[in-house]
């Protein structure tokens, strides 16, 4: 008997002496990307490092399959099936009015100059207005810019017309149909078996969506238009009540590995997959064109009316919205190369 007691009172001593002496919070994470994404593997870097940072208090761990489709992806983080993620904004047009700001045509030359941009106006303009209520919103950013990619040359927008467009949705969508496209809402994963399967004609992406989806050898030609067609807008958050319960030390530091620092690394992540994407297409053969003044000036032209339709629409949420977007191209000029 005493014996089994001295030997209870070791096992009670050591675990006390092996529990850490201040809470310690695992995390759930997900993607809704492959696994060999930028996306997946920066937020596999993000988490890295906040572990690193809060010297192991806060872990994380990867879930092998997202909870959800990728729309559902800001209600599964906001109901706990996963307590981090990311999604863009596009997925949810009628919920995410504000953001498809950063989506407009006439954006930045890259996913970096793009994603601090609209970081810097995100949080002065659109916090407040709610938009992300239910989740802790961390940071915001946007791809690379969009491109026209299609299986047949577009040497003019004649040729665009009627093609049938995959887009993510929301201002891609607008402005593939706006162009003459016969433009659907797919997840981007599902790309290659439309193309392949002639489902689709082209697809609206950056560059790195090639890599990433394996579309190189669908995909015949890449119509390039400085600063793209549209850019796509993402939300990177945390399930509130896992926020709340993080100790206020742990909670600054997440902080500051978020907001313009998370916009910035991973718009120069995003930046580095585009160029890998591009070279992919290079050596797939592909036909890389930028597409001439007349075509540059029409599909500015007609889509006039998408980023009109944006400020009226935003205007309901954000008073200010037409100055959001004025200092969104003010912030666009501050950032571009050699300023």
């Amino acid at each position: 008997m005493h014996a089994t007691r001295t030997l209870a009172a070791a096992a009670i001593l050591g675990a006390a002496i092996a529990a850490p002496s201040h809470a310690q919070n695992t995390l759930t994470y997900s993607s809704w990307v492959p696994p060999t994404h930028h996306l997946t593997i920066w937020q596999q870097n993000w988490t890295k490092e906040i572990e690193k940072a809060t010297n192991g208090r806060v872990k994380f761990q990867e879930l092998p399959k997202a909870p959800a489709a990728a729309p559902g992806t800001f209600d599964a983080v906001r109901d706990g099936l996963v307590d981090l993620s990311y999604v863009t904004a596009s997925y949810t047009p009628a919920r995410h009015i504000l953001p498809l700001m950063a989506e407009l045509p006439g954006a930045g030359e890259t996913a970096e100059i793009n994603s601090v941009a609209y970081s810097r106006i995100h949080w002065k303009f659109f916090q407040k207005a709610g938009e992300y209520k239910g989740v802790k919103l961390l940071a915001v950013w946007t791809h690379g810019p969009g491109q026209m990619f299609t299986k047949k040359p577009v040497k003019s927008l004649d040729d665009f017309k009627g093609q049938k467009i995959r887009t993510g949705g929301g201002i891609a969508e607008q402005v593939a149909n706006a162009l003459g496209a016969s433009a659907f809402v797919k997840p981007a994963p599902e790309s290659y078996e439309l193309l392949n399967s002639g489902v689709a004609d082209g697809v609206f992406f950056p560059f790195e969506s090639i890599v990433s989806f394996k579309l190189d050898k669908v995909i015949g030609q890449a119509t390039v238009f400085p600063g793209g067609l549209y850019s796509s807008a993402f939300g990177f958050f945390m399930n509130e009540d896992k926020w709340n319960k993080l100790s206020k030390e742990d909670q600054a530091i997440i902080e500051k590995h978020a907001f313009e620092y998370a916009a910035r690394s991973n718009g120069q992540s995003w930046d580095r997959a585009d160029k890998v994407g591009l070279d992919a297409l290079k050596k797939a053969g592909a036909n890389i064109v930028t597409a001439n003044a007349s075509m540059q000036a029409e599909a500015k032209k007609r889509s006039g009316p998408i980023i009109e339709d944006w400020v009226k629409k935003a205007s309901a949420k954000v008073p200010n919205a037409k100055q959001a977007l004025d200092e969104f191209h003010q912030e666009l000029k501050k950032l571009s190369p050699g300023k």
